[in-house]
């Protein structure tokens, strides 16, 4: 049986192009053991997941990436194992995803007056009752033929200097942990060091997070900086938090690949074992 572990992965019901049965078969053909299914704010696709996993071996870790926000930027949390039907954080993703909704409609109007793009292409892109941000957007602006694909849409029309940007409601850092927390869950920082070092939280908001209960940091993720990926170890060290590796894969809407960062087998037994609101599937 397969070793692999990688914690983070998204499917069609945020922003990635596989739903949860392609996912967790393309898992099962890269050969993991073990894939957390992290769709953005929202867990509509673990029944399905649970569903496509049962006989293919490979355990799912049920959980989602929870939108933050630190000061004017957007810090993404990992949640995993917490209760889905914990009123608070229910509450809190509808109020998310509908701040998402609105601010993807503001966004497509500012752009609508320079290139021709309209709201029904951006819902073209996603499904219902998904969680609805700019990478569908991009998905619209490629299919009009605006750009290449995501990654050149985010590099120009979507990049946050371009003039279309807008920020979106999410609770600070510190209300995200203790949410988690409180539904039983094992919260983790997504990506903590995509600027490098000198934009990372400050080692003593990390400590108030590491405080309030938070699990870890992904440090093994292509987004990383080098010099950041380094700090992160130093405080992982330093505040007893637990190091993560994960592909953040999103099917064909990012160059990353299921297993290009992967996560220690002794990690995942610590999370396994601290999360108590939800078990995982195992296939």
């Amino acid at each position: 049986m397969s070793t692999l572990i990688d914690l983070h992965a998204h499917s069609s019901v945020s922003d990635g192009t596989e739903t949860p049965t392609q996912l967790v078969r393309a898992a099962v053909a890269a050969g993991l053991g073990t894939i957390a299914l992290t769709d953005h704010d929202s867990t509509a696709g673990w029944q399905e997941a649970r569903a496509a996993a049962a006989g293919t071996g490979l355990t799912v870790i049920p959980g989602m990436e929870l939108s933050t926000n630190w000061g004017p930027a957007s810090v993404h949390m990992l949640a995993y194992l917490f209760d889905p039907l914990n009123e608070r954080l229910i509450s809190e993703t509808a109020r998310i995803r509908d701040g998402r909704l609105h601010r993807a409609e503001s966004i497509v109007n500012r752009i609508a007056a320079d290139y021709d793009l309209t709201w029904d292409d951006v819902l073209a892109q996603s499904i219902d009752g998904g969680t609805i941000g700019r990478p569908h957007i991009a998905d619209a602006l490629v299919a009009r033929g605006h750009v290449a694909n995501r990654s050149a849409a985010f590099e120009s029309i979507l990049h946050w200097r371009s003039g279309y940007y807008e920020n979106y409601y999410a609770p600070s850092p510190l209300r995200g942990v203790e949410m988690v927390v409180a539904a039983g869950g094992v919260p983790v920082l997504a990506h903590p060091a995509t600027h490098g070092r000198e934009r990372m939280i400050d080692e003593d908001s990390l400590r108030t997070l590491a405080d309030a209960g938070l699990f870890g940091l992904e440090v093994h993720h292509r987004d990383n900086t080098p010099d950041g990926k380094e700090r992160l170890l130093e405080l992982a060290t330093k505040l007893g938090l637990e190091i993560t590796g994960s592909s953040d894969y999103h099917g064909e809407g990012k160059p990353n690949r299921l297993a290009e960062n992967t996560t220690s087998a002794e990690v995942l037994e610590k999370l396994i074992a601290r999360g108590t609101g939800s078990a995982p599937f195992v296939g």
